[in-house]
């Protein structure tokens, strides 16, 4: 191989030669593509530039929401789409990845809320019938804090209130809801001027505070000393004081609601400023009482049953509320082998002592030891009394009575002892079982062994004296009333007699003179006629003294 290689002739080998390369000319055919790709190129940079922010949104589930055909929107304005739905890696909830707009960029701060909207029937609202037919969106609105933000919770119900309503929040504190929702009206004096927009259980669990909204202008009447109270449903109170129903509005009776009123002397007070915290009362009565800053407590010891009597009972004097009734409890006395029933109470003295001050005492406050000693030396007592006798409620009435015996007040108790009087009721009970007693002493039975022999025998005579009346009805009024038919013959006789008689004289009388033998006959028929009457006014008297000889006949006859 060598040997070839070196008898090969390398001068017959051509010498080569350089030529530059040939330029080839740009064809007509690829401008097209070019420019193409110029334009895709231009669009794809303005794209990326024109690109706005990218954020996530989480939502407890993706109801209604699909990738690339669900709007964000703000005020009814399309800001955003969005463009990926995933669950999270917890499987908790759903992650939403939508764009905005770069003119929406200034909405992404950190107090800016997100929700679903969707065709909703609430209690108090209709809300999102619009999505029926476009479909669900997600609504925005905007905050006013300076923190940006891209990753947010959604709610799930939308805000009662947008961030630029006018008016203020407010915080109210009570030991439960009771029928309170979010958007439950907030009323002042029956006209909704708010809603209640959240609520959240105390950390410890003794109550609950909830966030109240008042639209402006009526926030203005939020005072520092506003009260507020529960005005849900129909308010019926059974008390003492008989039957109370109160009522606000008919929203109020199906959703529940809150009302609150100022006192008429704070109303030109300064309003009150927002996230200020209030206390909610259960009933209006509470959240109008008049505050008392002094109160004292005494305990009531009754011997008697408390039935009827409740915590919260009021304490009255005279019709006036001096206090109420906080605890009731029950002792054993060992060894007399009795009950008796303490009854603490809270008095207001404030409320006594200006009833109590004279002119010349005014602006000196009297000491409410000394005020109290004085009045129970006087007779002051506690008594239990009825209140409404169809519901049986008691009360604690305070008054004065001449006749007890002198007590003072235990001012070496713990909580000092004022001293009780009986009820009516229960001296009304005493009284009852001293008749009893009195009753149960008597001799009943003899009493009622001689009645009823009384009434035998009077029965006895009753049914004698009845056959009697039948005797007589029987036999002496049929005889007597022939003897009077008789008589009252006899007694026309007479009249025609004495008529005749009368004729006769007045014709004798212009004929015959005194002496006239005429006259004297006439004179001695008269005299007949007289003895004839007299015999007749004697058979009369003799009849009615001796009714019987009409049967039996004159004694001398019977002989």
């Amino acid at each position: 191989m060598t040997d070839e290689f070196q008898q090969t002739d390398f001068s017959t080998i051509p010498d080569a030669v350089f030529q530059p390369r040939r330029r080839r000319r740009l064809q007509l055919v690829w401008i097209i593509p070019i420019i193409a790709m110029i334009i895709g190129a231009s669009l794809a940079v303005k794209a990326y530039l024109d690109r706005g922010p990218v954020i996530t949104i989480t939502f407890h589930n993706g109801e209604g929401l699909e990738p690339g055909k669900t709007k964000i929107k703000y005020k009814g304005v399309q800001i955003g789409e969005v463009k990926e739905i995933a669950i999270a890696n917890d499987r908790s909830h759903v992650v939403v990845t939508a764009e905005l707009s770069r003119e929406a960029e200034g909405l992404l701060i950190e107090d800016t809320h997100f929700w679903a909207v969707r065709a909703r029937i609430t209690g108090g609202s209709i809300s999102g019938l619009g999505t029926l037919v476009g479909g669900t969106y997600i609504g925005v609105d905007a905050g006013i804090s300076t923190v940006r933000k891209n990753t947010f919770s959604g709610l799930e119900r939308p805000p009662v209130i947008t961030m630029d309503m006018p008016g203020r929040q407010f915080v109210l504190r009570a030991k439960s809801i009771g029928s309170l929702d979010i958007a439950s009206p907030l009323l002042y004096r029956r006209i909704q001027v708010g809603e209640v927009v959240a609520y959240e259980l105390d950390k410890d669990g003794t109550g609950v505070n909830l966030n109240v909204f008042v639209r402006a202008p009526y926030d203005q009447f939020v005072k520092a000393n506003t009260s507020f109270w529960q005005a849900s449903g129909v308010d019926v109170t059974l008390d003492a004081g008989g039957i109370k129903v109160n009522t606000e509005s008919m929203l109020s009776i199906l959703l529940g609601g809150i009302a609150f009123q100022t006192p008429e002397e704070q109303r030109d007070a300064p309003p009150a400023p927002a996230n200020t915290i209030f206390t909610m009362f259960s009933t209006k009565e509470d959240a109008m009482k008049r505050p008392d800053t002094v109160v004292e407590n005494y305990v009531l010891v009754f011997k008697e049953s408390v039935r009827g009597l409740q915590i919260g009972a009021p304490v009255d004097l005279r019709g006036v509320t001096v206090g109420e009734v906080s605890k009731i409890n029950v002792e054993l006395d060992p060894r007399r082998e009795k009950f008796s029933m303490p009854v603490e109470i809270e008095f207001y003295p404030e409320r006594l002592r200006a009833r109590y001050r004279t002119k010349s005492q005014r602006g000196n406050a009297v000491d409410s030891r000394e005020l109290l000693n004085s009045l129970v030396e006087h007779g002051f007592r506690a008594q239990l009394r009825s209140g409404n006798l169809l519901t049986g409620q008691m009360y604690v009435a305070l008054d004065f009575f001449p006749k007890v015996p002198v007590e003072k007040i235990n001012w070496n108790k713990q909580i000092p002892e004022f001293p009780t009087i009986a009820g009516n009721m229960e001296q009304f009970q005493t009284s009852l079982m001293q008749i009893v007693q009195k009753i149960d002493k008597l001799p009943l039975e003899e009493l009622a062994g001689d009645a009823l022999q009384a009434i035998k025998t009077l029965e006895t005579t009753l049914k004698g004296a009845d056959q009697l009346l039948r005797n007589v009805d029987a036999v002496i009024v049929p005889e007597a009333r022939s003897l009077l038919t008789e008589v009252r013959s006899s007694l026309d006789e007479v009249r025609k007699t004495v008529g005749e008689a009368r004729k006769t004289l007045g014709g004798a009388q212009q004929t015959l003179s005194a002496d006239a033998p005429l006259q004297k006959d006439l004179r001695e028929a008269l005299r007949e006629m007289n003895r004839a009457a007299q015999s007749l006014r004697g058979l009369g008297d003799y009849l009615e003294r001796h009714p019987e000889s009409l049967i039996w006949g004159k004694k001398e006859e019977r002989q």
